[in-house]
């Protein structure tokens, strides 16, 4: 289950889950977006399009949850990518940038985590990863409301482990650098783009992490910022 699966890197971790043979509910708000993501699917993948206004909301997401439930009979893992950026300094205006940037950012992720858990518990099994971001670690002048909801993202997460351990449940989060789309290009036009990373190599990281191979792995914030290559001894 792919949350926010229209976007740069939703759309990118869907065709890396498939590619290895994964059923995917695609879940966006945009069903344009959903539509233009079935044809980079494989051609012989399992998708299930839902199209969800907003993810904040509990029963938005227990709607979209029932829908997976009913076509696949259950819910393996969940990947989170929905989040949103708005920078500013500390002042009275800030409040509206704080509270924008916790529903987007924090309320979101709360919300879908709580929706598919009950699902992972019964089978035992399940397997969550949200993206935060590093100023949630530390924050940066003007980044207020938006390192303080990616804080929220990480302790979340850190809960979620904590909680649901010994139900087979595993959490994470991942810490982008900067993402190498075509918005940031335009909005970074004369930054050094040699540092940024590729959804395509965040998907396959995020691969890993929904895989049982990564069962030992839960309650962390993994940084995503090496170098976007191979790179040879």
């Amino acid at each position: 289950m792919i949350a926010g699966a229209g976007g740069n890197l939703g759309s990118a971790v869907a065709v890396e889950l498939a590619r290895g043979g994964a059923r995917v509910a695609c879940i966006d708000r945009s069903a344009e977006a959903l539509k233009r993501l079935a044809e980079h699917l494989p051609a012989n993948a399992e998708s299930l399009p839902i199209v969800v206004n907003d993810l904040s909301d509990d029963a938005a997401c227990a709607a979209a949850v029932a829908q997976v439930e009913e076509r696949f009979g259950g819910i393996d893992a969940l990947v989170n990518t929905v989040g949103g950026f708005q920078v500013g300094p500390v002042a009275t205006e800030a409040l509206r940038q704080w509270d924008l940037m916790m529903n987007l950012n924090g309320r979101t992720a709360l919300a879908i985590s709580a929706a598919v858990l009950p699902a992972m518990q019964t089978a035992g099994y399940g397997r969550i990863v949200h993206v935060a971001a590093a100023p949630g670690l530390k924050a940066a002048a003007g980044q207020a409301a938006y390192a303080a909801s990616k804080a929220a993202v990480i302790r979340l997460t850190e809960a979620i482990a904590a909680e649901y351990r010994a139900n087979g449940i595993t959490a994470n989060c991942i810490l982008p650098g900067t993402i190498d789309t075509p918005q940031n290009r335009v909005a970074m036009p004369n930054a050094k783009k040699d540092s940024w990373v590729s959804p395509q190599s965040i998907a396959r990281l995020i691969a890993f992490l929904v895989s049982p191979a990564a069962a030992v792995v839960t309650g962390g914030a993994i940084p995503a910022t090496g170098l976007d290559r191979e790179v040879t001894a």
